[in-house]
């Protein structure tokens, strides 16, 4: 049975994440799962204008869909710090036993967290297998 850590945020519901679920518990019918959603830059509004609760709401939104659509158990899910490296690196050391890290991003030009570097710099700072989703860009308001 393997532990994976979900980090994301906007992406929370998409279903390039669900699908990625889905493919490692084939691999692993006993994998579990946790949901981290860090809040947004800027203390307690996210950059989408919802309060800290809101971000809770997605990360339960999250849980509720991966247990429905993919059939994943989902034993947790967390708010984190606003820094996304700060934390996954809060929820580790709060819960040990995370054998990999699975962070979804918006795709490269959007993603403010590939510009952090977010991928790499989890992956060298958590020696942790990293397993980078791509969601789709949310479609732009006319």
């Amino acid at each position: 049975m393997s532990k994976y850590l979900v980090v994301t945020h906007q992406t929370a519901l998409s279903p390039a994440l669900q699908r990625k679920v889905r493919a490692l518990i084939v691999e692993d019918v006993a994998a579990e799962f946790a949901v981290l959603v860090p809040e947004a830059p800027g203390g307690t509004t996210t950059w989408e204008g919802e309060t800290i609760d809101g971000a809770k709401e997605r990360a339960d939104a999250a849980k509720t869909l991966l247990e429905e659509s993919a059939q994943a158990r989902v034993f947790r899910t967390a708010v984190g710090a606003p820094d996304p490296l700060q934390a996954i690196s809060d929820e580790l050391l709060a819960h040990p036993g995370y054998e990999t890290l699975v962070i979804c991003t918006l795709p490269p030009g959007v993603s403010r967290w590939l510009r952090l570097d977010l991928v790499h710099r989890a992956e060298r700072k958590f020696r942790l297998r990293v397993i980078h989703v791509v969601a789709e860009a949310p479609a732009k308001a006319t």
